[in-house]
C-alpha cells in the first residue's frame, strides 16, 4: 500500500510557501495551477487548490476557518523547539503548550487552512517506552 495525503487549501502559493518553509518539503510535481506535489516527508503531500464555500465531502461546504477531524497528521521531529518556530514563522498557530511523556514531547499546532498538525520529538525508545 502507498499512501498519499491529499490537503484543500484555497491559496495554493501561500499553502506551497507555508509547507515548504514549516516542514521543509519541497515542490515536485505541478498539476495545472490547482495541485501541487510537495516531497520530503514519508508520503507525498499534495495541496490541492479548492475555493472556500466549494462542495467538500457529504456536501458539506468548504471552511477554512479551524476545524476538526478524526483524522490528523503527525510530523516526526529532531527537535520539537526548533520545528515549532519554523512552523511559527512559516504561519501556524500554536495551540496549547508543549507536553512530555515517557515517550517524548509533543505540540499541537493549526496551518493557516485550519487544519490540525501534531509535531512529535521521540524520547528515549519512542512509542516502545508506553508499548505493551
Amino acid at each position: 500500500m502507498k499512501l498519499l495525503v491529499n490537503i484543500d487549501v484555497d491559496d495554493l502559493a501561500r499553502a506551497e510557501a507555508f509547507y515548504t518553509n514549516a516542514f521543509g518539503l519541497r515542490p515536485a510535481r505541478r498539476f495545472g495551477d490547482a495541485v501541487v506535489e510537495l516531497l520530503g516527508a514519508d508520503a507525498p503531500l499534495y495541496l490541492l487548490r479548492k475555493d472556500s464555500g466549494t462542495a467538500g465531502a457529504a456536501d458539506s461546504l468548504r471552511d477554512y476557518a479551524r476545524h476538526w477531524t478524526p483524522i490528523h497528521c503527525d510530523v516526526v521531529v529532531e527537535d520539537l523547539d526548533a520545528a515549532l518556530a519554523r512552523a511559527l514563522a512559516a504561519g501556524a498557530r500554536q495551540e496549547g503548550a508543549i507536553r512530555e511523556a515517557s515517550w517524548g514531547r509533543i505540540v499541537t499546532v493549526a496551518d493557516p487552512f485550519g487544519h490540525g498538525w501534531c509535531l512529535l520529538q521521540f524520547l528515549g525508545r519512542g512509542y516502545d517506552e508506553i508499548a505493551t
